[in-house]
């Protein structure tokens, strides 16, 4: 339903801003520009959902692998304490806990191909437990939250760029990053047990809690003391080694137990390509909804709004170039990525904006693509609380990102 009214919003506020530069500002091809774009995103989110097809195949067939030899029970049976807890719709030892900390566990390393089919993985046997198909479970809102809140442990692709640009450390923005992105997290996490009445301040959720603090603290201690070079090389090599350490794990473990994995990875293959070509209708709603949205000229209207209030209250404008990739984020990444390098062009890679608009991209992940992805490919249309509280983990992480901007790189 929320989604619902938010497409709506896209093609009503673009319209109005389109009205706006035409018969204000006299821009006679702003709608020749929209339908342009809305045939443009169609193929792109086309592409999108074909280029997910391959990936998608290929990780539900080692996961269906895995299942079949036990693995992701084994992972279940791990998280089970934690997992009962937050997510308490979950029976014990259900396949579906340990698809869930694949999923998460693949984002934290950065490894975005491979964490979308884990998730809809996981929301697909969450599925199995929904009374109501066409409506969220407490469950499934919980893991969208924590999965659009974004917790990445090692941002490769920011620095990436950054080298590209020119950044004289890539990587200095990486402890900032991470501080931000377990700020979004943990606000996320809040935010859905407050609606769902869950209890964090129990002995094992916070054991669970201070035990994640203490990793990302252990993993902050090691990496910060290596330069960008060795930074990368080996954030890339811990990724690499342990995403096909899995694969070969899996089909060891089918090996030792009898499992035809040959024939087993082929049965869950196929379920990948029925999943893609399922994803392809919501992809594309979602992704022209924001394309026109931005076509139309209504996502500057916003930056001006919100740069106007910001002087009314009285706080410092230098936040505001940088603000199209955090608005932009919870839309569309490839959008929020191409803000972010045309905020780096434009200001330089080691400006407080280069920085900032890093940060931005690396504090949050993209909401709408999230639940529309994994919503669509099991069919719900009611999503309840899912996108507001992701939209509170994504706050969460802008105002983090901005007093960790001003903490580490102050502009003055």
């Amino acid at each position: 339903m929320v989604l619902n009214y938010i497409w709506l919003f896209f093609f009503f506020a673009a319209f109005v801003a389109a009205l706006v530069q035409w018969l204000v500002l006299g821009d006679a091809e702003v709608f020749n520009r929209i339908v342009q774009d809305t045939f443009g995103m169609s193929k792109t989110a086309f592409e999108i959902a074909l280029g997910l097809t391959g990936t998608l195949a290929f990780w539900l067939g080692i996961m269906k692998v895995g299942e079949r030899a036990g693995a992701i029970q084994m992972l279940a049976r791990v998280v089970d304490p934690l997992f009962r807890r937050l997510f308490p719709g979950i029976p014990a030892g259900h396949a579906a806990s340990g698809s869930i900390l694949m999923n998460i566990s693949a984002n934290m390393l950065g490894l975005d191909n491979a964490a979308t089919p884990l998730g809809i993985k996981a929301m697909k046997e969450l599925q199995e437990l929904n009374p109501r198909p066409d409506t969220i479970t407490d469950a499934q809102a919980m893991f969208l939250v924590l999965n659009a809140s974004g917790l990445t442990l090692i941002p490769v692709s920011i620095m990436t760029y950054r080298a590209q640009l020119g950044a004289a450390n890539p990587a200095d923005i990486f402890l900032p990053i991470l501080l931000a992105t377990f700020c979004s997290t943990l606000a996320g996490l809040v935010a859905v047990s407050m609606v769902q009445k869950i209890r964090l301040h129990h002995p094992v959720v916070l054991a669970w809690i201070v035990g994640m603090v203490a990793a990302v603290c252990g993993t902050l201690w090691y990496f910060a003391r290596l330069s960008a070079e060795q930074l990368a090389h080996r954030s890339a090599l811990v990724s690499g080694l342990i995403l096909f350490g899995l694969v070969v794990g899996f089909l060891a473990l089918a090996t030792r137990r009898g499992v035809h994995a040959f024939d087993t990875f082929v049965e869950g293959a196929r379920e990948g390509f029925n999943t893609a070509v399922m994803v392809i209708p919501y992809l594309v709603a979602i992704l022209v909804g924001i394309a026109v949205f931005r076509a139309s000229g209504a996502m500057d209207l916003v930056m001006r709004g919100v740069a106007a209030v910001l002087g009314l209250l009285g706080l410092p404008a230098d936040v505001v170039p940088a603000l199209p990739t955090a608005l932009m984020k919870p839309l569309s990444g490839s959008g929020a990525r191409g803000m972010m390098i045309d905020a780096m062009k434009t200001y330089g890679a080691d400006s407080f904006v280069g920085r900032l608009s890093s940060m931005f991209q690396g504090a949050t992940d993209t909401t709408f693509y999230v639940v529309a992805v994994y919503c669509g490919a099991v069919g719900i249309r009611n999503t309840r609380h899912t996108i507001g509280c992701s939209l509170i983990a994504d706050l969460a992480g802008v105002i983090a990102a901005i007093a960790l901007a001003y903490f580490f790189f102050p502009p003055y």
